[in-house]
């Protein structure tokens, strides 16, 4: 939620990238194997057999995961110098949903569809943590776009403190195509972006919901905009022009969950 007329777009900055498959870290490696996800194989810095560890490692050999021991620097490697917590798996790639799989999810559950629609959000950080916030709030799904987004890359997994490994995500060639196939469903949309109205004043209801987020640099697109049924805000009370993305989405997702629990 960016105020498009006094900002321009910020770089992104190119970390090392993860090995092709590699689930990073403890806490995404105990969703990794709660999800029951293929795990090919599964790297622990060596000697390192305390605590949670132990605990993860016990999992993966009962599940007949083959465990090896390596050095540091292995891991360091694989995890492209991300914070391993001494822990990598090599898991097949999570595949994309479609709307129509996230649509299915909600009537599965006996609920109404609750989505989060992401309007370019390149930073593999911001996207991570927008699903982690989708989980905890009982979205059903993410959408992304194919195109000048972020997809789902290791960064993202590790980033999402394994909520990835419970949140479909589909990826769509065109956000306002989305929006209006999710209108079909019933769905009511509505997108965060300053100049709307306040964000606590809104009776979302129980019903199908939308909820769009914009770019780091832009916020949404004008077109996308138009095609939205609603636009709100969050005051504010400060000197910056805005909350990060992954931080707006937290407050506005929350709010929504409070009026569907």
């Amino acid at each position: 939620m960016q105020n498009k007329g006094n900002f321009k777009r910020k770089p992104i900055v190119h970390e090392a990238v993860a090995a092709e498959g590699a689930v990073v870290g403890r806490n995404a490696l105990r969703e990794l194997l709660a999800s029951g996800r293929a795990i090919d194989k599964i790297f622990v810095l060596r000697g390192e057999r305390e605590g949670s560890i132990t605990l993860l490692v016990a999992k993966a050999l009962e599940r007949g995961i083959p465990v090896v021991e390596v050095e540091r620097q292995k891991l360091d490697s694989l995890s492209g110098g991300g914070n391993h917590q001494g822990v990598v798996a090599m898991a097949a790639q999570k595949e994309y949903s479609t709307i129509e799989d996230i649509i299915e999810i909600a009537k599965s559950r006996g609920e109404n569809p609750f989505v989060v629609i992401l309007d370019g959000v390149e930073d593999p950080h911001n996207l991570g943590a927008i699903i982690r916030s989708a989980d905890v709030f009982g979205a059903h799904g993410v959408i992304i776009p194919k195109r000048r987004a972020s997809g789902i890359t290791s960064v993202v997994e590790k980033a999402s403190a394994g909520a990835l490994e419970h949140m479909a995500v589909a990826k769509v060639t065109n956000i306002t195509d989305a929006i209006n196939k999710l209108k079909e469903y019933g769905l009511w949309i509505y997108a965060a972006e300053v100049g709307g109205e306040d964000y606590r004043s809104v009776d979302y209801g129980s019903g199908p919901v939308g909820v769009v987020l914009g770019s780091e640099g832009y916020g949404t697109s004008r077109l996308v905009l138009e095609n939205c049924d609603f636009k709100i805000s969050i005051p504010n009370y400060g000197h910056v022009n805005s909350l990060n993305v992954s931080c707006a989405a937290a407050v506005v997702l929350a709010e929504v969950s409070k009026h569907r629990h």
